[in-house]
């Protein structure tokens, strides 16, 4: 499957456009604030059936009422998104629905330059990088997120009025029940990560370093141990006013060479890793799903020197790409300029 066109209508700064692109590599280039990650965010809803950085409301353009975007795919297929104001839809073959059906997502590997420098950011983001990455192998991940996300807010707002034990523990069965199933979704990816990373990172800067992937949550606790956990931090919960123990709290640690990577890792280094670790996403979504992902690299190249955009390139060569860039890269030859 490829993506063959596209068109959009009052989506962010675009009032209407339509551009079409290649089987292989196309770019999409232009000055900053031309739209250019736009056209990539609804390529991306199109084809996962959510946007990777804003509500919907955010994507309409100021002092409109709707917005419209239609994804045309090799074959035939075209995915119309539509926004009302107040609720979106999506239509394929004729057939209207608020969510985009399962069977019609198509995996994508995304590349933005918050991601080459996951190794020193958040816990919070880097959460979002490995949920986003399971989220494309199995979308119940997707599911057991927001369920456990639901739960979570309603246990905290109790908190905070100082309820009895059994007041929260309905949240507590929920948080248990979604709190498993991520953990060990994680603890999974995790581990199929740190098999292959440490080879495919030598691929690119030739050099024997080590590289692992640390998670610290217990991707092997059952829902009665994690009850019990929730239970041995009543107490602290109470005083502070939410829930400390859970998912929303576990952390991924970067390990190089034995050491903490953002303590010793240059930022090259760091980089390099974080290239292994897409160029891993794409090959695990391929051999799990059967499918190729679409390569979506949102002005990534201007964060790396002329040896990993190699790379990048090379690594991806067998899979569309579409990238958005402020200058077109040198190697590239099919752009759309805006």
């Amino acid at each position: 499957m490829a993506i063959k066109s596209l068109s959009v209508e009052n989506f962010r700064s675009h009032e209407c456009l339509e551009v079409s692109f290649r089987t292989g590599v196309t770019a999409i280039t232009g000055v900053n604030g031309s739209g250019k990650t736009s056209l990539l965010e609804a390529i991306y809803l199109g084809l996962v059936g959510t946007s990777f950085r804003a509500r919907d409301k955010e994507i309409l353009k100021y002092g409109e009422e709707f917005f419209r975007a239609e994804l045309g795919l090799i074959g035939g297929r075209v995915v119309k998104i539509g926004f009302s104001g107040e609720k979106k839809f999506f239509d394929i073959d004729g057939k209207k629905s608020l969510r985009l059906p399962r069977e019609y997502r198509y995996p994508v590997v995304l590349f933005q330059p918050s991601d080459i420098n996951i190794i020193y950011s958040s816990p919070s983001r880097r959460r979002e990088f490995f949920d986003r990455a399971i989220i494309q192998l199995n979308d119940s991940h997707r599911l057991a997120l927001s369920r456990y996300e639901r739960a979570l807010r309603q246990r905290n707002e109790l908190l905070k009025n100082n309820p009895l034990r059994e007041d929260v523990f309905s949240w507590n069965i929920l948080l248990a029940k979604y709190g498993v199933e991520i953990t060990g979704s994680r603890d999974r990816y995790v581990g199929v990560m740190n098999d292959e990373l440490g080879g495919v990172y030598t691929s690119i800067v030739e050099k024997k370093d080590t590289v692992k992937v640390v998670y610290d949550g217990d991707g092997e606790l059952s829902e009665s141990g994690y009850l019990a956990y929730l239970d041995a931090s009543w107490e602290k919960d109470l005083v502070v006013g939410v829930t400390t123990f859970g998912p929303h709290r576990d952390g991924f640690e970067f390990i190089f060479n034995n050491k903490v990577a953002e303590d010793v890792a240059s930022r090259g280094e760091a980089r390099s890793v974080v290239l292994a670790m897409k160029f891993i996403e794409a090959d695990v979504i391929e051999e799990s799903t059967g499918k190729k992902p679409v390569i979506l690299l949102d002005d990534v190249f201007s964060e790396l020197d002329e040896e990993r955009q190699a790379a990048l390139m090379t690594n991806f060569r067998d899979y569309q790409i579409i990238l958005s860039s402020v200058k077109t890269p040198g190697r590239i030859k099919a752009h759309i300029k805006l």
